[in-house]
């Protein structure tokens, strides 16, 4: 899709204060899309980012730093559960353009998003939704902050029912 900009830059969310979870959750998007893209393994794709990237500085620029805890579970979980992720997050979107269809980093949001939505109950849902969409943005120019957003809200209502509002 178009209006991707740099996947390598877990620095700053754009336009949000930074936070341990936060930049946790940027960084497992930026991992998951790695270990995608070069077929790397899980272990190695963890090791690499508490070793060298989260909360150092690269090339004279520091890396916030993140919750090491929460980055290996989401890391872990997305992996271990993504057989079940992925047809929820297809559920959601039209026919025409499957999960298998869409940009590597969205995959790697909503299979992140969803994730917690389903097995991360002591964050609300509405501030999962709000974190992903803060990523997408740090992504995307375009739609696709708007897409995180629907189709995390859809699965909010899957499974947090009682937290967010019925349409």
């Amino acid at each position: 899709m178009a209006g991707e900009t740099n996947k390598n830059s877990a620095k700053r969310p754009s336009k949000t204060t930074a936070n341990k979870r936060g930049v946790a959750r940027l960084a497992a998007v930026q991992a998951l899309y790695q270990m995608e893209l070069g077929g790397e393994n899980i272990a190695h794709i963890v090791a690499e980012y508490e070793n060298t990237r989260l909360g150092k500085d690269i090339d004279g620029e520091q890396y916030l730093q993140a919750d090491p805890a929460y980055f290996r579970g989401l890391m872990s979980g997305v992996v271990a559960n993504q057989k079940e992720i992925d047809p929820i997050i297809n559920q959601t979107l039209t026919p025409d353009w499957p999960l298998s269809r869409i940009d590597t980093t969205l995959r790697a949001l909503l299979r992140c998003g969803t994730f917690e939505l389903q097995h991360k109950k002591d964050v609300p849902a509405r501030v999962i939704i709000s974190e992903y969409v803060d990523v997408a943005k740090a992504f995307f120019e375009r739609d696709e902050p708007r897409m995180v957003n629907g189709v995390l809200d859809h699965v909010a209502r899957q499974f947090r029912e009682n937290e967010v509002d019925k349409k």
